[in-house]
């Protein structure tokens, strides 16, 4: 195995990632980039899981004047379609993946079973997650959190559209500071948007570390495998 920090890690990737400069939908170049940086990993000897949102499509907000649990479960269906793309583009560059579902889809996915998916990692095989948690009213940050808790993975990975965790939003604060490291108690203290609370509490109470770092280069996801100062470490101490 290569020289890496993280020899068992969930990346979790946005929907929005999927769509490149777009914002919606796939866009062929953008995955073909994120699918190579994730072959170098798995070269490595890295065991790699992901878990995938789906707001290139749809997410449970958008649905104004509709009933949350269906704006929730159309959201939920929209991450299927990004796994089923990542599989696709994943088996592409040979490498063998597995898309699992928390709701039963049995003719596309199999269903989410741990000792299922732990049995793909140790045949080398790339496992994605989608349909979230399964359930309304829980975000893919707390599926991210839940999946990376039951697969004892050593990092979860969080690609996002910024560079780190910020104490503000650097898009609205000229005066925000990127932050190196930060606890899992200040970022629910100070409300840092990170991921969602829920999340947040389950990777604090297991203490999961976190590598926030920007998506815009998919060779970042070497990096961060390889321990590399990038981004935002966040962990309870």
């Amino acid at each position: 195995m290569a020289e890496v920090k993280y020899k068992k890690i969930l990346l979790k990737l946005s929907g929005e990632a999927l769509a490149g400069d777009g914002k919606v939908g796939i866009d062929p170049k953008t995955i073909n980039s994120i699918c190579d940086a994730i072959k170098e990993v798995h070269d490595m000897g890295v065991k790699i899981s992901i878990v995938v949102g789906g707001g290139n499509f749809w997410r449970g907000k958008y649905g104004e004047g509709m009933v949350k649990t269906t704006a929730d479960y159309m959201g939920m269906l929209a991450t299927v379609m990004n796994g089923l793309a990542l599989q696709d583009a994943i088996e592409k560059r040979g490498m063998e993946a597995r898309v699992q579902t928390a709701i039963e889809m049995r003719q596309i996915a199999e269903p989410f079973i741990q000792r299922r998916a732990e049995r793909h990692l140790e045949k080398n095989r790339i496992v994605i997650f989608a349909c979230g948690t399964g359930h309304p009213y829980f975000s893919t940050d707390t599926a991210a959190a839940l999946r990376a808790a039951e697969m004892e993975v050593d990092a979860i990975l969080v690609a996002k559209t910024i560079d780190g965790v910020y104490t503000a939003d650097p898009k609205l604060d000229e005066n925000a500071k990127k932050l190196d490291f930060v606890t899992y108690q200040e970022i629910l203290e100070k409300d840092l948007k990170v991921m969602d609370s829920t999340s947040i509490s389950l990777c604090k109470d297991n203490s999961i570390p976190l590598v926030v770092f920007a998506m815009s280069d998919p060779k970042n996801i070497i990096k961060a495998v390889k321990g590399e100062n990038i981004g935002t470490y966040v962990n309870n101490k």
